[in-house]
């Protein structure tokens, strides 16, 4: 089992090292002070403790990368700030600890995370299906990222559409862009589509299975070349 804790901090990783070390020494421990480090590294991580708040590429832009290479890792935030927690389960976090760290809650987390780690078999199991959590008006709402048809910008808004419903929130397309996936193209500065559910296409539109989207003209050779390339992967 290997563990790895990411923070700029050195004394905050060494602390929470020691806290591992003392309740697992089997594990093995290798620690990353910054998140453009942790991306480079090639080693498999098991669990991850990762600093939101770092100096460089913050915590939740290096778990967003992450997620795009590893979708097993079993990611727990620590951060001062509680505000952003609500965005810790946009990228699958398993958990969060808050500064300064409660030793029971700590070890608590960590058991946890080490049960489930146990638990994984990736031989049997069905990987989970990558997701977002849209917050509107207070209410969190899960969208499965392979449901999404398109989303669009409109009124200052994100607006999700899927083939049963529509979603729409205040936030910004890039973030929405950088988990979904090579699966999506944004074909114009207002329209984020999902290749799954293009039915045609033209120099100047996109024609899903639900709705069209706008085509900018210096990204249509792009697009098709990606989408030839998704059409390969899917066969």
């Amino acid at each position: 089992m290997r563990i790895a804790i990411c923070d700029d901090e050195k004394n905050i990783r060494e602390l929470i090292g020691n806290k591992v070390a003392k309740q697992y020494p089997e594990a093995e421990i290798v620690f990353f002070q910054s998140g453009e480090e942790l991306l480079l590294s090639d080693k498999h991580v098991d669990i991850l403790f990762l600093d939101i708040q770092m100096s460089g590429r913050d915590g939740m832009e290096t778990a967003r990368e992450l997620r795009k290479k590893d979708k097993s890792v079993i990611l727990i935030f620590v951060t001062a700030v509680e505000e952003y927690v609500f965005q810790a389960f946009d990228v699958g976090a398993f958990n969060y600890i808050v500064k300064p760290i409660d030793d029971t809650k700590f070890v608590d987390i960590l058991c946890r995370a080490v049960d489930e780690w146990h638990s994984q078999d990736t031989n049997v199991r069905e990987p989970e299906a990558n997701y977002v959590m849209i917050n509107n008006g207070g209410v969190h709402t899960k969208v499965i990222i392979e449901d999404i048809v398109y989303a669009e910008v409109f009124n200052r808004k994100v607006v999700i559409h899927k083939l049963d419903d529509e979603i729409e929130y205040y936030g910004k397309m890039s973030d929405l862009e950088a988990v979904a996936g090579d699966s999506f193209f944004r074909p114009h500065r207002a329209y984020l589509v999902n290749f799954k559910y293009v039915e045609k296409y033209d120099a100047t539109t996109i024609y899903l299975e639900k709705g069209t989207a706008l085509m900018a003209k210096q990204n249509y050779p792009d697009f098709v070349k990606k989408y030839m390339k998704y059409n390969q992967r899917k066969g």
